[in-house]
């Protein structure tokens, strides 16, 4: 299979590549961790629509989609 670690970087491509890389992981976590804010969010919002009755309909759908927002940033 075609993985990043079987790739044969030259030498002199090589600062490129780690500039590259070290950004891709920052993006990563960034990432992560903007969706874990936002899924805790959307469920603290939709538990709090959900108390009431008249908001049940929206809120327990919308605290589902935080819940898998924040599963989706754990794994």
């Amino acid at each position: 299979m075609n993985d990043s670690a079987d790739r044969h970087v030259p030498w002199l491509l090589w600062p490129f590549y780690a500039v590259w890389r070290l950004l891709t992981f920052i993006l990563g976590i960034i990432g992560r961790l903007l969706s874990a804010l936002l899924g805790i969010l959307l469920m603290t919002a939709g538990v709090s629509v959900a108390l009431t009755v008249v908001g049940a309909p929206f809120g327990v759908p919308l605290a589902a989609l935080g819940f898998l927002l924040l599963v989706r940033a754990l794994f």
